[in-house]
């Protein structure tokens, strides 16, 4: 009975459902890719995963940061009338907003290039923080908005002046009482979709400059992601396989076995992306946000 209501529990809660369907669904493919995918295929497979998904988790971590660190700053700038910088600040956060994302991105892109091509970065593992740096760039001002929405909510609220009163500092009032005690839902689940967002933008970028770039630079010094991973020929040819399928039928079965690189590819960022959507949107339905 216990363990009858706990999956019952994890089934109503949808966030939990879906990430145990995320995790269960890549570890399955893993093993089976394990057996039939040949080991320098499975190798790329697996560093394309990591990179992509470590350069997600650090885009979660700076833009938290960065969100953070302009939101509260635009309030206490504004608070203090201090025009001068609040204005500065508000037009680079403007500019930045004006600029599309995946335009800022590729730009972005062009530097690290130039960076790669005059030896300023040679490995892969110094250029995943500086394209962490750069899609975070693009994507905190998601953050920054709501850290604003959410400290202007609860400044309209009595408790807010009854702590100042009471000799609580300001400060600690946004900080703590609001952010950390009374968003943390609202801020988490930003994230949650910031990350979707990223592996999005990262797969899709990582395909344009893949295909784009002289073979030098794309396949040598940019570290291998799943949209990097997608570009290459043999997983082109994974892919025009599923179309062959559907005009011989009979060849389904072979693609499990003989076209797994470019499937599995296409397969984990489909389906990553699909779990993370209903994560952030079952996480929001739990928390009733």
């Amino acid at each position: 009975m216990p363990l009858l209501a706990q999956l019952q529990t994890i089934y109503q809660r949808k966030d939990q459902l879906w990430l145990l369907i995320w995790l269960g669904g890549t570890l399955l493919l893993w093993g089976w890719n394990r057996l039939f995918l040949n080991a320098p295929a499975l190798a790329r497979v697996e560093t394309g995963f990591a990179n992509t998904f470590i350069i997600a988790l650090l885009v979660i971590l700076l833009s938290a940061a960065l969100g953070w660190l302009s939101g509260v700053g635009l309030y206490f700038l504004e608070k203090a009338g201090n025009s001068l910088p609040y204005l500065t600040l508000s037009f680079l956060l403007n500019i930045i907003r004006s600029i599309p994302q995946i335009v800022g991105i590729l730009l972005g892109y062009i530097l690290i290039t130039v960076q790669i091509q005059s030896g300023a970065l040679q490995r892969p593992g110094a250029v995943i923080p500086v394209i962490a740096m750069v899609i975070s760039l693009f994507v905190f001002l998601e953050i920054s908005d709501l850290v604003r929405e959410r400290i202007a909510y609860y400044r309209k609220r009595d408790f807010y002046n009854a702590m100042q009163v009471c000799g609580i500092p300001e400060w600690q009032i946004v900080n703590r009482e609001i952010l950390w005690r009374n968003s943390l839902a609202h801020l988490f689940n930003k994230l949650i979709s910031i990350f979707g967002v990223t592996i999005f933008l990262l797969c899709s970028i990582d395909f344009i400059i893949s295909v784009g770039l002289s073979g030098n630079v794309s396949s040598v010094n940019l570290p291998a992601t799943l949209g990097s991973l997608l570009a290459k020929i043999d997983s082109k040819q994974d892919i025009l396989a599923i179309g062959h399928v559907l005009t011989h039928p009979g060849y389904l079965p072979r693609l499990f076995f003989e076209h797994l690189q470019g499937i599995t590819v296409a397969f984990l960022i489909v389906f990553t992306l699909l779990c993370i959507y209903k994560i952030a949107n079952g996480f929001a339905r739990r928390h009733e946000l």
